[in-house]
């Protein structure tokens, strides 16, 4: 019975990302969004019980790649896609462009997350490099990033914030960035402890510090920071390394 338990958890996350998924289909972003947290709350729980249960099975790791693909890849697509939407786009002047007002182009690059994410868990499950650590920006990081955005919207106080969530370029940077990190070789530090000993995850410590900083400071307007974080922390270890 107790091998069924960790699978359980990972149902459990692709029902949350099919949830999310129709809220984000309907321009609810809101909702898609809590629903993405319990997903990737859940996609971490899975894995611990796991190992904790001893019942990690190669079904369980098809499984966990086929619900992280809804929770946080297809929903964040689809949800920068309505992001885009709802920014109006001027063409200005250019005659070759006329005939195509009445069709939005722009959005359909959001499509490009869930592209990449699937290139990246697929390309995770045959890549026996990242048993402890990541190559490349995880999928969850990113829809985390990405969900954050409708919250920011409209929430947040800080005008800085509000801005970004509001401009083309900035959407269109971080969908194309992100989804070049995601496929990327950088190595990323994955945030399991296996086990006590703090020198050990001495950067993981201090990034869950600073973490817990910034979301005392600017609440949901510190995910996309935490991500940057993330990030920056990770190149400066894979120098350091080097």
């Amino acid at each position: 019975m107790k091998k069924h338990i960790p699978n359980l958890i990972t149902l459990l996350n692709l029902f949350s990302g099919l949830v999310a998924l129709l809220f984000a289909s309907q321009n609810n972003l809101e909702w898609a969004a809590y629903f993405v947290f319990l997903g990737i709350f859940l996609d971490f729980f899975d894995g611990l019980a796991a190992r904790w249960l001893k019942a990690q099975s190669a079904i369980g790791l098809e499984l966990d790649s086929l619900a992280d693909l809804v929770t946080s890849g297809v929903v964040p697509g689809i949800v920068m896609f309505q992001l885009l939407n709802n920014i109006s786009v001027d063409w200005g002047d250019l005659e070759f462009l006329q005939n195509l007002q009445n069709i939005n182009y722009l959005p359909f690059i959001g499509l490009l997350i869930p592209l990449a994410a699937a290139y990246r868990l697929a390309k995770f499950n045959v890549d026996e490099r990242q048993d402890h650590d990541f190559l490349g920006l995880p999928t969850p990081a990113m829809a985390l990033l990405i969900l954050s955005l409708p919250l920011i919207k409209k929430y947040t106080q800080f005008e800085w914030a509000s801005y970004m969530v509001n401009d083309k370029v900035f959407l269109i940077s971080i969908t194309l960035i992100g989804s070049l990190l995601m496929i990327s070789e950088l190595p990323m530090f994955s945030l399991k402890f296996k086990n006590f000993s703090w020198r050990k995850h001495l950067l993981q410590i201090i990034f869950l510090f600073v973490v817990l900083i910034l979301l005392i400071l600017f609440q949901v307007a510190a995910i996309p920071l935490i991500i940057l974080l993330y990030i920056i922390l990770s190149v400066g270890m894979w120098l350091f390394d080097k």
